[in-house]
């Protein structure tokens, strides 16, 4: 409990001083010389009543100054709580350390050494110094265990280390043994990397505008599946491009009277611009796709760009006649040769009678092939250059049997 200084009751007193309550009748010439004569006991009267007078004044003011000095002091704190010393103790004097080597005694410095629990919860983490010391200090009595982990090594856990209050205790051997190393090997499907290296392959166009799309500047490139085949065969004969050259063609027969039997006029141009479209589209689906397919046969040509110019010759004029199979090994060009004979064949249907024949076919066949030889050679010596998004530069070497 604390005591206030408005539990007690207010005492007022006012300015006195002792000489002042001296009796009126008690002249200040009493202590004039001229009192000198008086009797000692008069004097004694004089100075009980000064005292007299005094004496209350000085007890009330005591009475007071002892009040204000109980209101002023606090009382006696209660007991506070005590803390437990153990508990409170988070550090100790013990210490680990310990220097970290591999197999051969050498030095490995930066390694992560950290000290765990038993639960494997982690109470420190230091880095290996320049001679492959650490040292973990403070350390209170218990059980610790330490790991090592530095890169191209195997991680280390050092066995139960148990240490007393004030102990130094060094882990006689960290010897880090090599990590075994560790390949990690992406499996894809054949079709979807067939698809990634296709979409390339339409990005090229020759001056930046007809379609490039039969060439693969990827030696080792993967075989297509069927609706692939048909997917580039449609891109590439129905491309915007096709339709400008078969109509500036249509325009030179026209005006060489080329096929007479067509006529003149809008309806011999009509007939004439028909029947290179469908020359070039038979063409195309059949090699490309119908005859590639059944075969198992790559319609792409495969630049070679390495090597001498004979052997880079041989190379380009070859392909019209020697096709990879889509296993990777060589084999007659079966698509190509049968698919310009069969779509010489359809010609027929829709010629002049005049022009009908044996003779259309294998006239329709020889130009194909020797037009697929001239535009390979074209391809290997002048084609890279003037391809837009052809890749900068082809691995040196022969073109390699794809391995599935």
């Amino acid at each position: 409990m604390t005591v206030q200084k408005s539990d007690f009751p207010s005492i007022t007193v006012p300015p006195f001083k002792c000489r002042d309550s001296i009796p009126r009748f008690v002249s200040r010439q009493v202590l004039s010389k001229r009192t000198r004569g008086i009797s000692r006991s008069h004097a004694a009267m004089i100075c009980a009543l000064v005292l007299v007078s005094c004496s209350p004044v000085a007890a009330t003011a005591q009475q007071q100054m002892a009040l204000a000095s109980v209101a002023n002091d606090p009382l006696p704190d209660a007991p506070q709580p005590q803390n437990d010393p153990q508990s409170a103790s988070t550090t100790g004097q013990a210490s680990i350390s310990g220097t970290v080597q591999d197999t051969t005694k050498a030095i490995v410095a930066g390694a992560q050494v950290s000290l765990t629990r038993k639960d494997g919860k982690t109470l420190e983490t230091v880095t290996s110094g320049a001679n492959g010391e650490f040292a973990f200090t403070n350390l209170v009595a218990g059980s610790y265990l330490v790991v090592v982990t530095a890169k191209g090594f195997a991680p280390y856990t050092s066995g139960d280390i148990s240490v007393s209050e004030q102990q130094f205790y060094m882990i006689p051997d960290i010897s880090l043994s090599v990590g075994s190393a560790i390949t990690e090997v992406t499996v894809r499907p054949t079709e979807v990397i067939a698809a990634e290296q296709i979409k390339q392959e339409e990005k090229q166009r020759l001056l930046g505008i007809v379609p490039n799309f039969y060439v693969s500047y990827e030696k080792n490139a993967a075989p297509m599946t069927s609706r692939q085949k048909l997917s580039l065969a449609a891109h590439d004969t129905l491309d915007w491009t096709s339709f400008v050259g078969i109509t500036a063609t249509a325009g030179i027969e026209q005006a060489n009277n080329s096929y007479a039997g067509y006529g003149q006029g809008a309806a011999g141009y009509a007939k004439r611009w028909a029947a290179k479209f469908g020359d070039g589209r038979s063409s195309d689906f059949l090699d490309h796709y119908v005859f590639a397919s059944l075969f198992h046969q790559d319609p792409r040509y495969f630049y070679q760009g390495t090597g001498t110019n004979k052997s880079r010759l041989i190379h380009a004029v070859s392909s019209a006649f020697v096709a990879r199979s889509d296993s990777g090994k060589t084999m007659p060009n079966y698509s190509y040769l049968l698919g310009t004979m069969v779509s010489g064949a359809l010609s027929n249907a829709y010629y002049p009678h005049a022009d009908r024949g044996a003779n259309l076919v294998f006239t329709s066949a020889a130009v194909g092939i020797a037009g697929r030889a001239g535009a390979a050679v074209l391809q290997e010596f002048l084609g890279r250059k003037v391809t837009k998004n052809a890749p900068k530069s082809v691995p040196p070497g022969p073109a390699p049997p794809y391995i599935p």
